[in-house]
C-alpha cells in the first residue's frame, strides 16, 4: 500500500476530510491548466490512482459541490466539475503561499491587526477570526491580532474579498516595548505545535527524497507521491507566515522541512503533471 493509499484509509470522518483535500489539490494542479474544468471520470480516475475508492471519490464530489467549492459543469462530451471562484481565488492565494513561501526579518516591522464587531453580528466575528487564522496570525489579545509585516497586502486583500475590513483597522510598527520578543513570540504563536507538524513532514518525507533521488520513479508513482504531500504541506506555510529566524527558536526546522518541499517539487511536479494529463487526455498507457 502506498503513502497516499495508508493516507486514505482511516475512519469515516477523516478518510472524506482527506478526500476532500485531494480532491482541491487536484483541482489547483490540474483543472486550472484545463480551462477551469474536469470531467467526473478523470477526477474519479485520478483519485483511483491515489488509492480511493470510486463511490467514495463521487461521495466527496457531491459535498463539495454542496458547500459550494466546485460547481457542476458540462462540455460537448462529458459532465464534469470547476472549481467556484472563492476556491479559485483560494487556490491562487495557495500558490503564493507554498511556492513564493518569503521569510520576514524584524526589519519588516509587526502587522497588528485590531477588530471590533458587534454582537448582532456573530458570524462576521467568526469570520474574521478564521481569516486570520487562515493567514498565520497569532494572537495577543482578545481583538489584537499580529503577523509579520509582510503579509499586510495579503491580509488587506482577503479581508476586502470577504466583506470585513469595514470592522478592522491595521497598522504596521516595531515592537518597541516592553518584555523579550522571542518569549511573547512563543506566547502568540504556538510553537511547539507548528515544530512537530514540521518534524512530521521531515520524518515522513526525507525517505521518499531519498527513494525519488535514487530510483527513476514513474510518472504514475512520482503523481501517486506529489498530490498527498502537496496536500499535507499545504498547512504549514499558513501556520507559519514567515516569522523572523531572529525570533524562532535556534535551528527551526521550518526551514529544513522548507528545503525538503522544494526538492520534491522539484522531482515529482513534473512527473505528476505528466501523468495527470495523459489520464485527463486518455493516453493513460503511454506513462504508465
Amino acid at each position: 500500500m502506498t503513502a497516499a493509499q495508508k493516507s486514505i484509509h482511516m475512519t469515516a470522518g477523516g478518510r472524506d476530510s482527506r478526500l476532500a483535500q485531494l480532491i482541491i489539490t487536484l483541482f489547483g494542479l490540474c483543472a486550472r491548466a484545463e480551462g477551469n474544468w474536469l470531467s467526473t471520470a478523470s477526477l474519479v480516475a485520478l483519485m483511483t490512482d491515489l488509492g480511493a475508492e470510486s463511490q467514495a471519490v463521487r461521495s466527496s464530489i457531491s459535498r463539495l459541490k454542496r458547500r459550494g467549492v466546485l460547481l457542476s459543469a458540462r462540455n460537448a462530451s462529458a459532465t464534469g466539475y470547476s472549481a467556484s471562484d472563492s476556491t479559485l481565488e483560494a487556490l491562487a492565494e495557495g500558490d503564493l503561499r507554498i511556492f513564493e513561501r518569503s521569510r520576514a526579518s524584524e526589519d519588516d516591522g509587526w502587522l497588528v491587526v485590531v477588530f471590533s464587531v458587534p454582537e448582532s453580528e456573530r458570524a462576521k466575528r467568526h469570520a474574521l477570526r478564521t481569516s486570520l487564522t487562515r493567514l498565520g496570525f497569532g494572537t495577543t489579545a482578545p481583538g489584537v491580532w499580529i503577523a509579520p509585516g509582510i503579509v499586510a497586502d495579503e491580509t488587506r486583500q482577503v479581508l476586502e474579498r470577504h466583506g470585513l475590513s469595514e470592522y478592522v483597522d491595521m497598522y504596521i510598527g516595531e515592537h518597541f516595548a516592553f518584555g523579550d520578543l522571542r518569549s511573547k513570540i512563543a506566547q502568540w504563536w504556538d510553537l511547539d505545535e507548528l515544530s512537530g507538524m514540521h518534524a512530521d513532514f521531515l520524518r515522513r518525507y526525507r525517505p521518499i527524497l531519498h527513494h525519488v533521488t535514487v530510483d527513476n520513479p514513474t510518472p504514475r508513482e512520482g503523481f501517486g507521491l506529489y498530490v498527498p504531500m502537496l496536500t499535507e504541506w499545504r498547512q504549514l506555510p499558513y501556520r507559519d507566515p514567515g516569522l523572523p529566524l531572529s525570533v524562532l527558536p535556534p535551528a527551526w526546522n521550518g526551514q529544513a522541512a522548507g528545503v525538503l518541499f522544494d526538492q520534491l517539487e522539484e522531482i515529482l511536479s513534473p512527473l505528476a503533471h505528466k501523468h495527470a494529463l495523459a489520464v485527463i487526455h486518455g493516453r493513460r498507457a503511454e506513462i504508465i
